[in-house]
């Protein structure tokens, strides 16, 4: 879905997952700069949103999710996976009740899977799941921002800003109330920064939450059956994950940044080492400069040289080995 804040004076379409939106609007870091000041606002509104209504909403979504939500408070934003029976993240859902309705936005074109999911699993339950992705678009404020939500929208406030569920005819006369728009890159640099992954970014078909520090924001552990809370108990109780993420601070005299699937090697080892890992996210932050989010093998020494592709990296420990 295009869209129309793609006309505003600089706009560069984005592409690949987040192509609709805008990836920059003519200087990269100053939009960072704004966004870390509190200024701003970022045009999401190609990501997927869903909608859970009825009586039974939140007794039904706790147990299907990996957070704990039938007791969730009108207003108070969380986030929560789906996993395959073994374990693995299938979907990622930033949530907010209403009082009568839970919003949740979602990677863009991962709504008609979740839906057909949600769907199946209804069985007797008072619920209603609704596609509202082509009625609302979320725009998110960074933390911070004084900028005035309209009357009747809902909000997910978070420590790293508010999501706004805004009506799509209304994007174009928000954005024009809001600020400088900053774009997906910039959003991204500070993600990376704030090390958060992001589903299809951080993980690939066998990621299991341990592997991204999920445990604790995302996933209960004191909480009733849920598919794949087998691995999550197993994992948790007995043994450790097989990956971790990091962080990796790059080498800023190269031109290039390693792509995302970039190999990880031990520098130590050569050129011809052993795969170690490869990098999930790379971004240019305005304050660090070159950085990415990574996957290692869990046993890789938290004081190991790296090496992404030709790059040298050195880590910062995420997830515990």
């Amino acid at each position: 879905m295009k869209s129309p804040l793609l006309s505003l004076p600089g706009a560069v379409p984005a592409e690949g997952v987040d192509e609709g939106v805008a990836a920059h609007y003519g200087d990269l870091f100053r939009e960072q700069r704004a966004l870390a000041d509190g200024t701003g606002f970022v045009d999401l509104s190609h990501r997927g949103v869903v909608t859970v209504s009825g009586e039974d909403r939140l007794g039904w979504l706790h147990l299907l999710l990996t957070q704990h939500v039938s007791e969730l408070p009108a207003g108070q934003a969380t986030e929560a996976l789906i996993l395959s029976a073994h374990g693995h993240i299938e979907h990622a859902l930033y949530l907010v009740d209403d009082g009568e309705t839970v919003w949740a936005h979602v990677e863009p074109g991962t709504q008609e899977a979740l839906i057909a999911y949600l769907e199946s699993m209804k069985f007797f339950y008072r619920v209603e799941v609704a596609d509202r992705t082509g009625d609302f678009a979320v725009v998110h404020l960074p933390a911070g921002s004084i900028v005035e939500v309209p009357e009747g929208v809902v909000v997910r406030e978070t420590a790293y800003g508010r999501d706004l569920f805004l009506p799509r005819a209304d994007l174009e006369s928000f954005a024009g109330t809001a600020g400088p728009p900053a774009g997906i890159l910039a959003h991204e640099a500070l993600r990376v920064e704030q090390h958060r992954p992001r589903l299809g970014f951080e993980t690939d078909h066998r990621t299991i939450p341990h592997e991204l520090g999920l445990i604790g924001t995302a996933v209960h552990l004191q909480k009733g059956c849920y598919r794949g809370q087998e691995t999550v108990a197993r994992v948790q109780n007995l043994g450790k994950p097989p990956r971790r993420l990091v962080f990796l601070h790059l080498d800023g005299s190269e031109v290039h940044l390693p792509v995302a699937g970039t190999e990880i090697r031990l520098a130590d080892e050569g050129p011809d080492g052993r795969k170690v890992g490869f990098v999930t996210t790379s971004v240019r932050h305005f304050e660090l400069g070159p950085v990415a989010l990574a996957l290692v093998k869990r046993n890789v020494p938290v004081d190991a040289r790296l090496m992404a592709g030709d790059t040298a990296a050195a880590q910062e420990v995420v997830v515990e080995p």
